[in-house]
């Protein structure tokens, strides 16, 4: 390997590790919070510098085109959401809703968390990458009971319960991969090797890569969130610290819905295997028309943009079933989009929720007028997720129609109908809570609204102009997912 890639990957994969030891160590929470940003900026920039590398793999290690978006993807989030939660998480100790301890342990799991995702993202063995997700899952556990309350200890221990039961799923598909891989490759190391199995798997007995498959997506379409292996989700994100919400769904979904797309590819390698799109579009489908519907009954505002979560990664899953270069690059599109909107919403809502005392969307309104801010802020994620011009997230849904039309007319028409039904329910919300008479004080605002403009500012760039670089990058990346 040479030796910039060396150096790259170790600082992607050992700097979170050995940073969330010292973590552990120091007192000062205000000196964790900025060791933890300085970090995660660390570590992003080594994720960058990947795309001018020509990384060979290894037995345990791969950087390959596709992952290089999702690692990258995955840092930048990671930082500006650390960036975030100094301030966020400063205040909660303020108002005694955590204490010094609680913050200790909550930034050295938060560096545990980026080190786990990094791990499963660049991983070239596929046991590996199931440790690694494992890893992640345990640890947004504990992020999410954070709080020690009645509510929250109960959304950690239903994530742990279905989460375990993903993961299970996910090891037994794993494990019937390498059966399918042994006769051809060998015993030992071999049938776990990405590189190696994507090589001779045209060779391995169909009947068993289909089973697998079917397990792998139950498994890991349980960490995506997909419906209806989607129940931990929400709990999970009107619970848990603002942050982690904001992680889990700009980030651990993106992790184990890429998992599922490596398995995709060997599916596609084999040609007496079953198509894996089929199970993707119909997952996805209904993933997206039942979160639709389901935004009209919340109440909590984290609870509704985790069914808002749920409906776009639906659209993503979706996009990436019907396969075909423009369907790939309009899920790679939609899912940086949905990454980077979905995390300033959160830090939109965990500022409000502070500023409010509450989270029920009936006791907040005209945040337009009391924070103006943190309200505009929020119209314009709600408009950017619910698929309004000019922004990234329309372009991208646009785009799956049109793919969609092209490939699969009849599904058009449930797509559509679901796209329509969440557009009406973020947008009757909307009006509720960004504009009219203001209920209550308006109490202060603390958290940093830097990385909700950020992320914000470059959602709407996209949305009319992208870099060509990037769109080339992306077509590749597209034509690779078959």
């Amino acid at each position: 390997m040479t030796a910039p890639f060396v150096d790259a990957v170790r600082l992607i994969l050992f700097l979170p590790v050995v940073t969330a030891v010292v973590l552990a160590l120091l007192p000062s929470y205000r000196l964790s919070a900025r060791l933890n940003m300085a970090s995660s900026f660390v570590t992003f920039l080594a994720a960058a510098s990947l795309f001018h590398t020509q990384p060979p793999s290894g037995h345990y290690l791969l950087v390959d085109d596709l992952n290089i978006v999702f690692v990258v993807l995955n840092t930048f989030v990671a930082f500006t959401t650390s960036v975030f939660s100094a301030s966020y998480i400063a205040h909660e100790l303020e108002i005694g809703r955590l204490t010094p301890f609680n913050l200790r342990f909550y930034h050295t799991l938060y560096q545990v968390l980026l080190g786990a995702m990094n791990l499963a993202l660049v991983a070239n063995n596929v046991g590996l990458m199931w440790v690694a997700i494992e890893v992640a899952t345990l640890t947004t556990v504990m992020m999410v009971g954070l709080y020690r309350t009645d509510h929250a200890l109960e959304a950690a221990w239903k994530y742990f319960i279905l989460g375990s039961v993903g993961i299970a799923l996910a090891l037994f598909g794993t494990i019937l991969i390498y059966m399918a891989a042994k006769p051809v490759v060998g015993e030992g190391m071999n049938g776990m090797i990405w590189t190696v199995l994507i090589a001779h798997v045209a060779e391995f007995d169909p009947a068993l890569l289909d089973l697998a498959f079917v397990f792998l997506l139950l498994g890991y379409g349980t960490k995506v969130g997909l419906a209806p292996l989607h129940a931990w989700l929400p709990d999970a994100h009107a619970e848990g610290p603002t942050p982690i919400s904001a992680v889990l769904s700009g980030l651990l979904l993106n992790v184990a819905l890429y998992a599922v797309l490596r398995f995709k590819l060997l599916m596609a390698a084999n040609p007496a295997a079953m198509a894996p799109g089929p199970l993707l579009m119909s997952l996805g489908l209904l993933s997206l028309v039942f979160a639709a519907f389901m935004l009209y009954r919340r109440k909590d505002i984290k609870r509704m943009f985790a069914y808002s979560s749920i409906e776009h990664m639906g659209i993503i899953a979706f996009a990436f079933g019907i396969g075909g270069p423009l369907a790939n690059f309009a899920g790679l599109l939609h899912m940086t989009m949905h990454s980077l909107t979905k995390s300033a919403i959160f830090f939109a809502v965990g500022q409000i929720a502070q500023a409010k005392g509450t989270q029920q969307m009936g006791e907040i309104r005209g945040l337009t007028v009391s924070h103006p801010v943190l309200g505009w802020g929020l119209v314009v994620g709600m408009v950017a997720i619910a698929g309004l011009p000019p922004t990234g997230v329309f372009m991208s849904e646009f785009l799956t129609v049109g793919s969609t039309i092209s490939h699969a007319p009849l599904l058009a028409v449930p797509l559509v109908i679901g796209l329509l039904v969440a557009f009406g329910a973020l947008m009757w919300r909307l009006h509720g809570l960004a504009f009219g008479e203001p209920i209550g004080e308006a109490a202060p605002v603390e958290a940093s609204s830097l990385p909700m403009a950020t992320h914000l500012g470059l959602v709407l760039l996209a949305g009319v102009w992208l870099p060509p670089p990037l769109v080339a990058w992306f077509q590749h990346v597209a034509a690779l997912l078959r």
